[in-house]
């Protein structure tokens, strides 16, 4: 059972009751599945990426020997996280010192609070940070000026950066990207699987991303186990994908997803924006025999009130409801209920059934001998 919000009624309909949404962050993941569960909604989560260190990393020694030993004009800080650790890993190798000088006589440019506070932690200053908190904000601040012979190191934190890099540069800027850690897909790649197989039979109504490398591993996983087509295909029509910033939405808008993101990548903003979207989105509202009925995700509302339905019934409920007034055989109704070989009996007991938990008969109609509609004399 879905807790109620601290304080609230218990029966107080929440604004992602009946909703299945699924969580692919790895770090805060059990912060954002807390706040949509509060939210009442249900959750899978599958952290999709792990982040790994590269305190001995050639690449990491070797982009920080290259600022050390060249004027950097532009210093950029995507994360506090991020920059802390190349700061912990240059002192490790006895460059802390002298990259702390080196960085003092740059200017820095800061992605939002949290690399602003690692910066100053560092003994450094910030000369500007965009109030969205974005990478975006960063990049139009920068093109903004004449960027033209600069040397501007740009500090990662598990992902490339390509759009970024690649505009900084086409604005003439020689850039320097120090990758403080590189992504792996996460070890349970099975939970990943599952997840995706969730997403494509159609259970989960709101799928979020909170970096960009978690959506390129899902979908790694996905065309490994032989199902990126039909995942894209679900994700463009019938899943709202909810992206915590436009570098995270990126690689799927690329690929013809839309997504939703919030204006400011904060994670409070994107669990924002998934209460808003996935009712607007996902739910179905009718008028039946006087009766107000919604439905949302696995769960019918009837009149106000939350009628929770099995996988059968709810299959049935939502055949009906696509076209309100239509009857609908018992032919038409069995593929879509859950198992194999489904029989017409079957189709009858989920009727039965779903007339029980709704305790309205009159709502579901029966048409002799053609099948079974909604009650249409009120549309």
């Amino acid at each position: 059972m879905i807790a109620a919000i601290a304080g609230a009624p218990a029966t107080e309909l929440l604004p992602l009751r009946g909703f299945t949404v699924g969580v692919t962050a790895a770090r805060r993941h059990d912060e954002l599945a807390g706040l949509l569960r509060r939210r009442g909604a249900q959750v899978v989560g599958a952290p999709a990426i792990r982040l790994v260190p590269l305190a001995d990393d050639t690449e990491l020694l070797a982009t920080t020997r290259a600022c050390l030993d060249t004027d950097i004009d532009l210093v950029v800080a995507t994360t506090g996280i991020g920059f802390r650790g190349w700061m912990e890993v240059a002192a490790g190798w006895g460059f802390g010192e002298r990259l702390q000088r080196q960085l003092a006589g740059t200017e820095i440019v800061t992605r939002g609070p949290k690399a602003t506070g690692a910066i100053r932690a560092a003994g450094l200053t910030e000369a500007w940070s965009p109030p969205s908190e974005s990478m975006s904000g960063v990049v139009e601040h920068l093109l903004c000026r004449d960027l033209t012979g600069l040397r501007v190191v740009v500090q990662l934190h598990g992902e490339p950066l390509p759009d970024i890099v690649d505009a900084l540069t086409a604005a003439g800027a020689d850039v320097l990207t120090i990758p403080v850690y590189r992504w792996n897909v996460a070890d349970d790649v099975g939970a990943i699987g599952r997840l995706i197989e969730q997403v494509i039979s159609g259970h989960i109504d709101a799928l979020t991303f909170t970096s960009a490398p978690a959506v390129v591993a899902v979908l790694q996983v996905a065309e490994q186990i032989g199902r990126y087509a039909e995942i894209l295909d679900v994700l463009r029509a019938d899943v709202v994908v909810a992206c915590v910033g436009p570098v995270c939405s990126a690689p799927l808008e690329r690929l013809g997803v839309a997504c939703v993101v919030p204006g400011r990548a904060r994670l409070g903003n994107l669990v924002r924006t998934v209460v808003e979207q996935v009712p607007a989105q996902r739910a179905c509202q009718l008028v039946v025999a006087g009766h107000d009925l919604e439905i949302r995700g696995q769960l019918a509302v009837l009149d106000g009130l939350p009628v929770p339905l099995p996988p059968a019934p709810m299959a049935v409920l939502r055949a009906l409801a696509r076209q309100p007034g239509r009857v609908c055989s018992r032919a038409d109704l069995a593929p879509l209920l859950p198992g194999t070989d489904v029989t017409p009996h079957a189709v009858e007991m989920a009727v039965t059934r779903l007339r029980a938990l709704l305790g309205r008969r009159s709502l579901v109609q029966t048409v002799v001998k053609r099948g079974y509609r909604l009650a249409p004399d009120t549309y």
